[in-house]
């Protein structure tokens, strides 16, 4: 049988792409099970499912020549998150393995998206939505966080909100008595900064200096958390922690590592499919 052609009236009716032979639907499907799992099952799992070979390779190609339309907030952003993530460089056959950083952020509990090696990126999309007034930013006690949200916005209408368990899982390295532990918890979970660090210059206990100097750094992040809890506020970055890990379910699949090229369209992907933005 000859080669069949498709007009330019067919292939605009199909929304077939130039130079492409899959259909717009079987691409979607190609993509939906990338997202999954690696490249090589997903060759196997595709012939399974539909009969069709589609090789790993043509599959790795699909996913990196893929656009990615922008995403945008319909409302405004009063709560967002942000968090690091980590994905293995691709390295030559016995070279140590490299690991790199990547930005991972969840917006109103809702939208994800994660940037590698481009803050500027992450900024440019944040200021670029609808923020409120105030936006609420909560993170972790990393720096790279605090340094990106503060060129979020403005100064004056943001909240920052130091995570409550990432609180808490500095304070419980300060060792010995609990009764002391758990006043400076209390003081802590009321927002009482002042009375917190007097318990623990009192005490003395063991890392308790250290445990101070966090508090201190982050003072104007500590809140009254029984208060925002109560009211049905967040009082951590669960949701953006999350994130990180459903993306690392793809990206840190036994065995993977990526040119630092590909990075950020697997992202791309991974975050679509979770935003069930892939197949909509």
């Amino acid at each position: 049988m000859g080669e069949i052609k498709i007009t330019t009236a067919q292939a605009k009716y199909f929304e077939l792409k130039k130079r492409n032979r899959w259909s717009p639907y079987m691409e979607k499907c190609c993509l939906l099970v990338s997202t999954n799992e690696s490249y090589q099952r997903g060759e196997e799992d595709i012939e399974i499912l539909t009969g069709i070979k589609v090789s790993h390779s043509t599959l790795q190609r699909m996913v990196e020549r893929q656009e990615w339309s922008e995403e945008k907030m319909s409302e405004e952003i009063e709560e967002m998150s942000i968090d690091g993530g980590m994905v293995r460089l691709r390295t030559e056959k016995g070279e140590e393995s490299e690991w790199r950083e990547y930005k991972a952020i969840n917006a109103n509990n809702q939208l994800n998206l994660a940037f590698f090696k481009d803050n500027e990126g992450l900024l440019s999309w944040v200021n670029s939505q609808p923020l409120g007034k105030p936006l609420t930013c909560i993170g972790d006690g990393h720096d790279g966080v605090w340094n990106i949200f503060a060129e979020v916005g403005r100064e004056e209408e943001r909240e920052e909100i130091l995570d409550w368990y990432h609180l808490m899982e500095n304070l419980y390295k300060v060792t010995e008595e609990k009764g002391e532990i758990n006043q400076v918890k209390n003081h802590l979970w009321h927002g009482r900064v002042k009375e917190a660090l007097a318990v623990l210059k009192k005490s003395g206990l063991r890392g308790g200096e250290r445990f101070s100097q966090y508090v201190k750094k982050h003072e104007k992040r500590i809140i009254n958390y029984g208060q925002r809890q109560s009211e049905g506020g967040t009082i951590g970055s669960g949701a953006v922690e999350s994130l990180v890990k459903q993306i690392g379910a793809r990206v840190k699949i036994s065995g993977a590592q990526w040119s630092k090229e590909n990075i950020p369209q697997i992202l791309r992907l991974r975050c679509a499919y979770l935003n069930g933005t892939l197949t909509g």
